[in-house]
């Protein structure tokens, strides 16, 4: 695992052991990035269920202007901030310890990106995607990380399906939150 592009890029990635974490593969991360490459600039993203934290990390090595990472296990928080630290990227980012529904539920911040990547085969995404929608500035986006079996979630009153596609038994789908002018 490591950072494709950007300042980061090429730098090696930790991820905690065990079946809970399941580190984006390199090929559906550069899809991702791909279909938001315009919009992460400068922007204020959301990495929950960091896991590794590579996903908030490849953002701020694009541009990303901070990124923060809420995982609940204490050996994800201990890889994000080791990934942070290797990657020089410490100083714009915020790593909390917390259960994402919490997070989600409680926090004042904003934000322009939201990254969804949960365990599998607990139905987070459809759970939690209406919180984040919430959360999210006019024109923002929420990517959702999930199992084909799962089948597509449910749009959030608010938002729109900007792209939905599959790598095997992967599916990411993109949700933006329309400006006036959309």
């Amino acid at each position: 695992m490591r950072v494709i592009t950007g300042i980061a890029r090429g730098h090696r990635l930790v991820a905690p052991d065990g079946l809970d974490v399941r580190p984006t593969s390199d090929k559906v991360k550069e899809g991702i990035f791909s279909a938001i490459q315009f919009e992460i600039e400068n922007s204020q993203v959301l990495d929950l269920f960091a896991g590794s934290g590579q996903m908030g990390i490849e953002a701020l090595s694009r541009g990303a202007a901070h990124a923060v990472f809420v995982d609940s296990s204490a050996k994800s928080v201990r890889c994000v901030n080791q990934n942070l630290k290797s990657t020089n990227l410490e100083k714009f980012s915020e790593v909390v310890t917390r259960d994402s529904y919490d997070y989600i539920r409680f926090t004042s911040q904003k934000f322009d990106i939201i990254i969804l990547d949960p365990p599998y085969h607990y139905s987070h995404i459809q759970k939690i995607l209406p919180l984040a929608a919430d959360k999210l500035n006019q024109g923002g986006l929420i990517i959702c990380e999930y199992e084909k079996e799962a089948g597509l979630p449910e749009v959030p009153a608010g938002m729109m399906l900007k792209k939905s596609y599959s790598y095997g038994k992967i599916c990411v789908s993109v949700f933006i939150k329309p400006t006036e002018e959309e």
